[in-house]
């Protein structure tokens, strides 16, 4: 394969079980545990070790618990040296995944996830509803089905081929299942959660949830992190106190951000905490790329032997155009589409500071969300270019 891109991804709700957090009481990184309770305000610690499956199944639990887990592992893997390129998280996740790209602290991470848990929670009482699986059917006729319908339910996550969840009230769903099998859906498989999430249904705690997000301080992300609103890369921090507040009420695109990724290059995808779902989606969606998973201790040690053979293989094909993308280099990215002109010294081993332009994309500056060492420009002088596309390469300062 081509040299590594690394995409790490991060699972939502629902990937949660009993005693998650015991494999990793021996770890170094199991001192986020503490930080997390004092920042929430909770016992994180019971949530991983001791909580009981029903505990847990509910929304301000699973969320807080799925949340601390990812990011266990994440501390983890960037101890002994793995970064990505890119990242991006389902639902929940995508708070992870603005954590690892350093938009949010991991307090401010911590108290965001603590309070979508209680807003959604107070939602789904408020107006409540389920969600369903619906398998074998293409997106647009599960889109049908919900219009179909004369009741509240829509869409709520494009998971991957043949795999739509909906979301709405009881009786929507109940409709939506009926017309899905008349459209020829394989199954309809119910899903046991309190809430009709990704729906207006959600927008109390939409409303509540953004005032949060005002008080939060957000920073640029070291590389771009990818949206289930739009499925898009986004490194404008202003950009994320809309879309995290839209996500409560939007459906989660995430087989088009497995599509974006595989359109820049992605072609490691590893999921950092609970579970392996993503894992199997990927696997699904994506025919050449490498889908790896780190849910304890031990998973560290084979995901370094797994890269290191991905490597190994990448430089016995032939591919050397520059080492191993992760721990040390980054990509700049395209933020729009529009005609490339670069503005700096296209001399490789040039030195780029954190915020310096590196070109323009029509009108729009580029600027450099890190300080490092061009490696190479990845567009032509004049060359059109396309939103998320990499334009350079570099290796980041030590």
């Amino acid at each position: 394969m081509n040299s590594p891109l690394i995409a790490f991804t991060f699972p939502g709700q629902g990937s949660q079980k009993p005693g998650m957090g015991a494999m990793w009481q021996d770890h170094p990184s199991w001192e986020l545990v503490a930080e997390a309770s004092k920042a929430s305000g909770r016992d994180v610690e019971h949530l991983l070790l001791e909580a009981t499956a029903d505990e847990l199944k509910e929304t301000h639990n699973s969320q807080l618990a799925t949340y601390v887990v990812s990011m266990i592992a994440l501390d983890a893997v960037e101890r002994v040296g793995v970064d990505a390129a890119f990242f991006a998280g389902h639902s929940l996740g995508e708070y992870s995944a603005l954590t690892a790209a350093g938009t949010l602290s991991f307090n401010a991470g911590v108290k965001l996830v603590t309070e979508r848990g209680n807003a959604m929670k107070a939602a789904a009482e408020e107006m409540p509803g389920t969600m369903a699986a619906v398998l074998g059917l293409e997106d647009e006729q599960v889109e049908m089905c919900c219009n179909r319908c004369d009741d509240e339910v829509w869409v709520a996550n494009y998971n991957t081929p043949g795999q739509v969840i909906i979301a709405g009230t009881v009786s929507g769903i109940e409709k939506a299942t009926v017309e899905a099998k008349n459209e020829g859906a394989k199954r309809v498989l119910p899903i046991k959660v309190g809430g009709a999430f990704h729906t207006s249904l959600m927008a109390p705690a939409r409303d509540r949830l953004k005032k949060a997000l005002t008080e939060t301080d957000m920073r640029e992300p070291s590389n771009p992190v990818y949206a289930n609103v739009d499925a898009k890369a986004h490194t404008d921090p202003a950009d994320w106190l809309n879309l995290l507040s839209a996500q409560l009420t939007s459906p989660v695109r995430w087989r088009q951000i497995l599509s974006s990724l595989e359109q820049v290059g992605a072609n490691v995808f590893i999921e950092l905490g609970a579970g392996t779902v993503l894992s199997g989606m990927s696997k699904r969606t994506l025919k050449d790329a490498k889908t790896l998973s780190v849910g304890s201790p031990a998973e560290v040690d084979k995901l370094l032997e797994e890269l290191a053979s991905v490597r190994k293989d990448s430089q016995e094909d032939g591919d050397h155009d520059g080492e191993v993308l992760y721990a040390m280099e980054r990509l700049v990215i395209s933020p729009c589409a529009g005609v490339f002109e670069p503005h700096i010294d296209v001399t490789n081993g040039g030195e780029v500071k954190r915020g310096q332009i590196v070109g323009t994309v029509g009108d729009t500056e580029v600027k450099s969300p890190f300080s490092g060492f061009l490696q190479g420009l990845l567009a032509l002088a004049g060359e059109r270019v396309n939103t998320s596309q990499p334009l350079a390469w570099l290796r980041i300062n030590s």
